[in-house]
């Protein structure tokens, strides 16, 4: 789910490098070192599954796990986004430079979007929790990358309208895959490293 070179109009493109820079202040406020060696494998899981690319008509399809990322980093998500497609775009030209900003804020925002779904398992208590929120954090993610993906080639001319609908219909079965995958992945996670996951919490008896 990227956007490539060539595309979008310069306000389109402008709007997504401002975007980019103020989320990214925000979410790195006070980032400490150690965080750096978890960012950085989960920023090369995103950046090999997002590489894998499927043809669908007009459009591809690829597996994002940008909700996984949510899942994982919360509020730093959006740095292991920034990262893994500054380093797509530079070394394989995947999307492009002048997209980079809209792309991180169309995936990074799905990421953080996937984060604060994440989080609402707090206030619920039944079993596979994490395996029903994460499938929820997966899909959220899903649909608000792929509606961002939808208004901006729609706000860049009418034209692209065809092309953003056929955009976004394609992304509907990998919801559904990403939804399993990162909700079986959540529920793996807790079984075995429930520290690993964002926001979790040590209740007593925890090991």
């Amino acid at each position: 789910m990227h956007v490539s070179d060539g595309i979008l109009s310069a306000p389109v493109l402008i709007a997504g490098f401002v975007g980019m820079g103020v989320i990214a202040a925000a979410t790195m406020r006070n980032m400490d070192m150690e965080e750096i060696p978890k960012i950085s494998v989960i920023t090369a899981v995103f950046f090999i599954a997002s590489l894998i690319k499927f043809p669908i008509g007009v459009t591809s399809i690829h597996l994002i796990l940008n909700g996984l990322v949510g899942v994982v980093l919360g509020w730093r998500a959006f740095a292991a986004i920034m990262l893994g497609i500054i380093l797509q775009a530079v070394l394989f030209g995947h999307g492009g430079v002048t997209v980079i900003g809209v792309n991180t804020v169309m995936l990074g925002g799905g990421a953080l979007v996937a984060y604060m779904v994440w989080q609402l398992r707090h206030y619920f208590n039944f079993k596979k929790k994490e395996m029903v929120f994460g499938a929820l954090a997966g899909m959220s993610a899903t649909i608000v990358s792929g509606s961002f993906l939808a208004l901006s080639l729609y706000t860049t001319g009418e034209e692209f309208l065809a092309m953003a609908k056929a955009a976004l219909g394609a992304h509907i079965p990998i919801m559904l895959v990403e939804a399993a995958v990162i909700g079986v992945c959540a529920d793996f996670l807790m079984r075995v490293k429930p520290d690993v996951l964002a926001g979790h919490r040590i209740k007593t008896g925890d090991s």
